[in-house]
């Protein structure tokens, strides 16, 4: 059984010249986002967390345990920390079941009952037929499936996530994510993912972290940091329009009932909650309600104008009385349609954007 504890953490870490100075809480059940910039120290703060690297000053506690203080230090073996990293690292001598065994029988448990607990875990992770088979014949979504139900199989308090799906070929991604994301909202395992994919803090994250230089820049909810960044990194990773809601036939529904038009490449309920996403490229911009195409057209105000490489970015704003999703969407124009539309900021405009360009992934809490 996995168990559900708070994480608290704030801690300092040296490693040459590099020092990670970090205070964060994941509360029981949460799954919080770790976004940064290669060396801004995301994989420092998991192996501070996990035990393999010591901190220079502060704590880590987990549930009601002190997992790190300036006078103690638990060995990783008894953390009930659970990692789970680009590579699935399963013993090659090993078959997927005694791999997923591994954990139990490490920590005390007799054959009988390690077995049984592998034999749930791959169940769980949709890989039981995968049991008697050794690590090299398995694919590499295989792999990263029977290493989910390793990483499971020790009861953790806390899951930590290192790019769990960098590794993986395209075709093998979506089902692990989404794989993951129904095995950690099943279990409420604690978890802190670390990723460069925004597309993996938009399905699976409640809240986002970004770490530059080893300090915390911007906190907050997964749709707030993507739709509202306030530091660089956040800014050139919310490259994408982000429109919240609930899934539903051919799209998304959003809260005021506005249905947006786009493709599910993962399976998501109907009802369930979702996001929306598409390019700004992909978003024409009228003057009057544009008809034509299936397509969906949101009126908005224009709330800016900006360079944006070779293009325009136009930014939307409500219109009175509209809803407070549209703020901040946008479109990349080129500076021929800016002349040829004659707008300016404050101006009616309508953004619209075609269903195919469009996809529909579900969302954090």
């Amino acid at each position: 059984m996995v168990r559900t504890s708070r994480l608290a953490a704030d801690v300092a870490v040296v490693r040459g010249s590099f020092e990670l100075d970090v205070s964060l809480t994941v509360e029981p059940g949460e799954v919080v986002a770790v976004l940064g910039s290669n060396g801004a120290g995301k994989s420092t703060l998991l192996g501070a967390l996990a035990g393999l690297h010591r901190p220079s000053r502060g704590e880590i506690v987990l549930g009601e345990r002190t997992l790190s203080s300036p006078t103690e230090t638990v060995p990783v073996h008894r953390r009930r920390v659970g990692l789970l990293s680009q590579q699935a690292l399963l013993f090659p001598h090993l078959s997927a079941l005694d791999n997923v065994a591994f954990g139990p029988r490490s920590t005390g448990a007799g054959r009988g009952p390690a077995r049984r607990t592998a034999e749930h875990w791959l169940a769980e992770v949709d890989a039981t037929e995968l049991a008697a088979r050794r690590p090299a014949q398995l694919s590499g979504g295989q792999a990263q499936r029977v290493a989910i139900a390793r990483a499971l199989a020790c009861e953790p308090e806390l899951l930590l996530l290192d790019e769990p799906f960098a590794a993986l070929d395209v075709d093998a991604t979506p089902a692990v994510r989404s794989l993951l994301r129904r095995v950690v909202r099943a279990t409420a395992v604690t978890t802190l993912m670390v990723t460069h994919d925004v597309l993996d803090a938009v399905v699976l994250a409640d809240r986002i972290l970004v770490l530059d230089a080893g300090r915390v820049v911007e906190s907050g909810t997964t749709t707030e940091v993507l739709t509202r960044p306030r530091s660089p990194f956040a800014a050139r990773i919310a490259g994408l329009d982000l429109v919240p809601g609930r899934s539903c036939a051919g799209g998304l529904v959003t809260g005021e009932g506005t249905v947006v038009g786009g493709t599910h490449p993962e399976p998501v309920d109907d009802g369930e909650r979702a996001v929306a996403l598409f390019a700004p490229a992909s978003v024409a911009v009228f003057r009057d309600e544009p008809g034509g195409s299936p397509r969906t057209a949101l009126p908005v105000r224009l709330a800016a104008m900006e360079p944006h490489g070779e293009l325009v970015r136009m930014r939307a704003a409500p219109v009175p009385g509209g809803p407070a999703w549209i703020d901040g969407l946008a479109a990349d124009v080129t500076p021929a349609a800016i002349a040829e539309l004659d707008v300016e900021p404050g101006d009616r405009v309508w953004f619209a954007v075609k269903a195919a360009e469009v996809t529909v992934h579900p969302a954090g809490r």
